[in-house]
């Protein structure tokens, strides 16, 4: 990857059914905490996350590492679209929800040996999202390459499983699914089909969404430092906040407009 532009991404405008928006939740809608719990997405985001699905008419989804379901909560009053644990759960525009499944054997085994290793490195937490297992070690990162040891050990005894590296996580997820795939099964839908993807994330899963969108003329955001495939940055979530103002800013400019005409 390479050191990406500082440049801030620009207003894309609203009219025309030309954009579709994608946002990552941690670290881009949401402050990232230590305990993945206590992330919350302001009710001044919310709302202009409202209004800017109603402005795209709906071609607005979230793509994130957690549940969709714990997205749901995040977000709620809405119910946006939603590409939940990298992509391994995809709920559609028409609310129609498809989800890999890991056999239950598998699920079961998987959880023990990682129960066991994670109890000996206090401070380490152990997430089960039911098809994928996330290995958070934020409050302890003199743990983290025995957290790395500990699940490329998980991952070598099952084919169809996969390591995906974080911002203080190790996530064990079902081979093939990222939020690059995400973003393309969105774009081949309604209401997304035809537009110009914009998607906005800070962490090393968003990388794949960025050379999917970037493969597709699209805008690619990362928020925070470091090398990325994106093409603009934001500096961090406040930034995102306020691009988020002014996109809806913008709109409202826009219909002031074609309101006097």
């Amino acid at each position: 990857m390479k050191d990406t532009t500082t440049e801030t991404p620009p207003i894309p405008a609203l009219s025309g059914g030309k954009y579709a928006f994608f946002f990552d939740v941690d670290g881009t809608l949401a402050e990232i905490c230590a305990e993945p719990d206590d992330v919350s997405i302001p009710a001044s985001v919310r709302d202009n996350l409202k209004t800017l699905a109603a402005a795209t008419s709906g071609a607005l989804a979230l793509i994130s590492g957690r549940p969709v379901e714990q997205l749901d909560q995040l977000s709620a009053p809405l119910r946006l679209p939603a590409a939940g644990v990298h992509g391994a759960e995809l709920r559609d525009a028409a609310g129609n929800l498809h989800r890999v499944t890991l056999p239950e054997d598998v699920a079961h085994a998987l959880q023990k040996q990682l129960e066991k290793g994670m109890a000996v490195m206090p401070g380490t937490l152990l997430e089960a999202k039911g098809m994928a297992f996330a290995l958070h070690y934020r409050q302890a990162p003199a743990f983290q390459q025995q957290v790395l040891q500990l699940a490329e050990s998980a991952v070598a005894a099952y084919p169809d499983l996969m390591l995906q590296r974080g911002k203080c996580v190790a996530e064990i997820k079902p081979r093939g699914n990222d939020k690059g795939s995400a973003i393309t099964t969105f774009m081949q839908q309604a209401p997304f089909a035809g537009r110009i993807p914009v998607f906005v994330g800070d962490d090393l899963t968003d990388e794949k969404g960025f050379q999917v969108v970037n493969a597709m003329k699209g805008i690619s955001v990362k928020v925070g430092e470091g090398s990325s495939h994106a093409r603009y940055r934001l500096g961090r979530v406040s930034d995102v906040y306020q691009w988020l103002e002014a996109l809806q800013r913008h709109l409202t400019i826009t219909n002031n407009k074609e309101t006097t005409l």
